[in-house]
C-alpha cells in the first residue's frame, strides 16, 4: 500500500460480493480501539452485533434472502453479508449540527469526534441518517468509527482493513478506490451478475461517501436509504427561513391583537358604551357637586 499522505481523502471500499461473514473486522476494531462490545445473549444468531453503536464500530450484517419454500431449493440465492461502518460522509450532517465543534474533519478528510470536546448533547445522533453514532454510557460522550485516526497518523491502515482475509474491506485514497470499484462492478456485470451496484461512490447519496459499498441487492435490503431518499439537510434553507419569519410575524400580530382586546373594558349587553357612562367633562362637575 502507498504511503498515507495528509491532505488527501482516504476511506473504505467495501465489496460485499466477497464478504464471508468471518467478523475479523469486528474483532480487529474492538481490539485496537479497546471497545468492550456487548454481552452475548441467547438467540443472537449469526448477526450477534445487531447494530452500529458506541461499542460496535463495525457491524457484519447477515441478510437471509433464501426462499422459505423447500421446493425452490434456494434458486441460486444466498445470504447477503456486509461489514457496515460509519460512512465518513463528504457532507456530514453530524458535523454540521455539533454545537461545540467536537466533530471535525481531519487532514485525511475523515469525520472524527473529539471526546474531550463532546458535551453529550446527542445532536449528532439525531442528525446521522445511518444510525452510526451512539452515546458511550460510561464516558458520557458520542462515539463512532474514527477510521483509525491514530493509525493513519502513524502511517498504518485501519485495523479492520488490515484484518480482512478476502479484501472485502479495502482502504486507500478515495479517488483510487472509486476507480477500483468501477472496475470491479463492471467485471461482475460482464460475468452476468447484474444485481451488483455501487452505493455512495458518487454524489447521488448525501453528496458522496468516503466509505462506500458494492452491494448485491437494492440499498433498502441492507437498511440503507436509496438515492431518492438520501437528501442532504440544508442549514441555509432560504425557503424555510422565509416561512419561519412569516409564521413568526403572524404570531406577533395575533398576540398584539389578543393583548389589545384584553385591555378593552367589557360591556354588559344593553349597557351604554363606556364613553356615555363617564366623559372627561362630566367627571369634574360631579366631584364638585359632591363637595358642596
Amino acid at each position: 500500500m502507498a504511503d498515507i499522505t495528509p491532505g488527501q481523502a482516504y476511506g473504505f471500499f467495501t465489496d460485499t460480493s466477497v464478504c464471508i461473514g468471518c467478523k475479523a473486522c469486528e474483532v480487529a476494531c474492538k481490539e485496537w480501539n479497546q471497545l468492550p462490545g456487548h454481552e452475548p445473549a441467547f438467540g443472537d444468531g449469526y448477526d450477534n452485533t445487531g447494530v452500529l453503536d458506541a461499542e460496535n464500530w463495525r457491524h457484519v450484517q447477515f441478510i437471509d434472502r433464501v426462499p422459505d419454500e423447500a421446493s425452490t431449493a434456494g434458486q441460486g440465492k444466498a445470504w447477503l453479508m456486509m461489514s457496515d461502518v460509519c460512512k465518513h460522509c463528504t457532507h456530514a450532517s453530524c458535523l454540521e449540527v455539533c454545537p461545540t465543534g467536537a466533530i471535525i474533519r481531519t487532514e485525511f478528510d475523515t469525520v472524527y469526534i473529539q471526546p474531550s470536546v463532546c458535551n453529550g448533547c446527542r445532536d449528532c445522533i439525531a442528525a446521522c441518517p445511518y444510525g452510526v453514532i451512539e452515546m458511550d454510557k460510561n464516558k458520557g460522550v458520542a462515539q463512532k468509527c474514527t477510521l483509525c485516526y491514530d493509525r493513519l497518523q502513524g502511517g498504518l491502515e485501519p485495523a479492520c482493513a488490515k484484518a480482512c482475509p478476502t479484501q472485502s474491506i479495502q482502504f486507500g485514497p478515495v479517488i483510487e478506490l472509486r476507480q477500483r470499484a468501477e472496475e470491479r462492478v463492471n467485471k461482475l456485470h460482464d460475468q452476468g451478475v447484474t444485481e451488483a451496484r455501487l452505493y455512495g461512490a458518487d454524489e447521488s447519496v448525501y453528496g458522496g461517501l468516503n466509505a462506500f459499498f458494492l452491494l448485491m441487492d437494492k440499498p433498502e435490503v441492507y437498511g440503507l436509504p436509496d438515492a431518492a431518499n438520501a437528501v442532504l439537510p440544508k442549514r441555509n434553507n432560504v425557503g424555510g427561513y422565509l416561512t419561519t419569519l412569516v409564521t413568526a410575524a403572524l404570531g406577533v400580530i395575533g398576540g398584539l391583537i389578543a393583548l389589545r382586546r384584553r385591555r378593552e373594558p367589557s360591556v354588559e349587553p344593553g349597557a351604554p358604551p363606556p364613553d356615555d357612562i363617564a366623559t372627561p367633562a362630566a367627571v369634574p362637575a360631579k366631584v364638585g357637586g359632591d363637595a358642596s
